[in-house]
C-alpha cells in the first residue's frame, strides 16, 4: 500500500492544524509501541476550531475533486524524497506526522533517516528545565516559542522523583537523581533513557558534571566527566559502558577545588570548562588528551550569579551587575591574548528599569549560543533568552506545569540540540 493511500492519510495531512501542537505532542510522544513510549489516551472529541473549520469548508463548496487532486500530487512524490523532506520539518510537525503510518513512526530507528537528519544544519538549541516540587520537566522550543511537558515514562515507579538536568551533549541530556544518587542519560524528545553504572565519586559531596561527544556527532558515542571537590574524578565512556579513573590532577592546580556549582560546564570541541571560585578563573579538562589546565582570571567587580557560556568556540561570562539599587545583566567575552574579561553587551536599559530597587536573583538554564535566564524576586518571576550571535533579547512565555496550579519557579535547566535519532 502506498503511504498516501493509508486510511490515516486524509486526517493527518488535511486536518493537521485542527488540533493544537500541545495536543498532538501529548498524543504522539507516546505514538505506537516503538521505542520506550507509553500509550497516551486518544483525543476524545474535536476542538471547536475543528468543527468551525469543517462547517466553513462545507459552505465554501470545496469539492471532492479538489481533495483527489491534492492526493494525486502527494501520491506521485518520489519515494526517495520522503526522508530528506521529513528530516527538514520542524520537530513538532514531525511528531504529528508519526501518526500517519507505521513506516513514518519507524523513522526514529532508520539508519538512512538518521543520516538525513545529520545533514540538516543545526538550529538553535532547545531547553529542558525542571521545577520545584514537580516529578517531570518541561521543554522549550525557541523557534516556535512553545512549551512542552513530557514525562520520562521509562523510569520505574519508585524512581519517579525530581531529576535535575546537569549536562548535555548533542541531543542527549544527563540527569542527576538527587534522592538515589544515580546518573541517567536521556533523549528528551524520544524518551530513550539509560541508567549509568554506579560511580565511586560521591555525588552528595558536591560534584561537577560535564559531557562531550566523541567526534562530530553523538552517534559515535559520548563521555561524561564527574569531578569532586577533592580532585577525584571519573569518566564514563558510552562505547565501553564503564567508568574509568584516568589519574590525578597536576600539582599546580589548587586543591580542594572551589568549583562554582551554580554555573554548568561548557564544552568546546573535546574540552570541558568549569568555573572556579578560589582563585577566580576557569579549570579545563581535555577529554582527548587527558590534560588539566587552570586559568586565573579575575571576575568583574560587583558581579553576582555569574555563569559560563559559549558560542562558536568563544568563552563568555554572564552575570548580574549590581551598583546601589540598579541591576543589569551583562555579557563578557574572554580575550584570548590577555585572558581578561571584556564586556560585549548588556540587557537594554528599559528592561533593567524593571529590576531597580529589587533584590534579583538569576539562574542560567542554558548556555550554548542561545541563553535562557531565569530572573526572580519577590515581585517578579521572568524568563528571557539572549542570542549571543545576534545580540537579541527576547521574553519567554510563562511556563505553567499542566495541572500544577500556579506558575512554578524554575531552578535547574540545560540547553540541548534536539535530535530525533540519537539513542541514550
Amino acid at each position: 500500500m502506498n503511504i498516501c493511500d493509508h486510511p490515516f492519510h486524509r486526517r493527518s495531512f488535511f486536518d493537521i492544524d485542527d488540533y493544537s501542537v500541545d495536543d498532538f505532542y501529548s498524543l504522539v510522544m507516546a505514538a505506537g509501541k516503538s521505542g520506550s513510549f507509553r500509550m497516551a489516551e486518544p483525543l476524545k472529541h474535536p476542538s471547536k476550531k475543528f468543527r468551525r473549520d469543517r462547517s466553513r469548508g462545507k459552505s465554501s463548496g470545496r469539492s471532492s475533486r479538489d481533495e483527489a487532486m491534492e492526493q494525486q500530487i502527494w501520491k506521485d512524490l518520489p519515494e526517495d524524497l520522503f526522508e530528506p523532506v521529513i528530516a527538514r520539518l520542524p520537530f513538532a510537525t514531525f511528531f504529528r506526522f508519526r501518526s500517519v503510518c507505521q513506516r513514518w513512526n519507524s523513522l526514529l530507528t532508520s539508519q538512512s533517516f538518521s543520516q538525513h537528519c545529520a545533514q540538516v544544519p543545526r538550529a538553535n538549541p532547545w531547553f529542558y528545565i525542571s521545577h520545584e516540587h514537580a516529578n517531570s520537566g518541561s521543554m522549550y522550543d525557541p523557534s516556535m516559542k512553545k512549551w512542552y511537558h513530557p514525562t520520562i515514562s521509562t523510569l520505574p515507579a519508585k524512581l519517579m522523583v525530581l531529576l535535575l538536568p546537569v549536562a548535555s551533549a548533542g541531543g542527549l541530556v544527563c540527569f542527576l537523581d538527587i534522592y538515589h544518587q544515580n546518573l541517567y542519560v536521556c533523549n528528551p524528545l524520544t524518551q530513550s533513557l539509560k541508567e549509568l553504572p554506579t560511580q565511586s565519586v560521591r555525588l552528595w559531596s558536591r560534584a561537577a558534571v560535564g559531557m562531550t561527544v566523541n567526534g562530530n556527532s553523538t552517534g559515535t558515542g559520548y563521555k561524561i566527566l564527574l569531578v569532586g571537590c577533592d580532585a577525584e574524578y571519573q569518566i564514563y565512556d558510552s562505547v565501553t559502558k564503564s567508568w574509568s579513573h584516568p589519574g590525578n590532577m597536576p600539582a599546580d592546580i589548587k586543591l580542594p577545588l572551589s568549583l562554582y556549582f551554580r554555573s554548568q560546564a561548557i564544552s568546546i570541541d573535546s574540552t570541558l570548562y568549569f568555573m572556579h571560585s578560589d582563585p577566580e578563573g576557569i579549570v579545563s579538562y581535555d577529554m582527548a588528551t587527558g590534560v588539566w589546565t587552570q586559568y586565573i582570571i579575575p571576575a568583574p567587580s560587583d558581579l553576582t550569579d555569574r555563569t559560563l557560556a559559549e558560542c562558536d568556540g568563544r568563552i563568555l561570562l554572564v552575570g548580574l551587575l549590581t551598583k546601589n539599587a540598579a541591576t543589569c545583566i551583562c555579557i563578557w567575552e574572554l580575550q584570548k591574548m590577555t585572558f581578561l574579561w571584556k564586556e560585549v553587551d548588556r540587557m537594554p536599559n528599559v528592561w533593567c528599569l524593571d529590576f531597580y530597587g529589587k533584590h534579583v536573583r538569576m539562574t542560567c538554564l542554558g548556555n550554548k549560543g542561545l541563553l535562557m535566564l531565569s530572573l526572580r524576586s519577590r515581585q517578579m518571576n521572568r524568563l528571557v533568552t539572549y542570542n549571543i550571535a545576534s545580540r537579541e533579547w527576547v521574553k519567554v512565555p510563562s511556563c505553567v506545569v499542566p495541572h500544577g496550579g500556579k506558575r512554578q519557579w524554575i531552578t535547574h535547566g540545560t540547553a540541548f540540540y534536539p535530535c530525533l535519532t540519537i539513542m541514550a
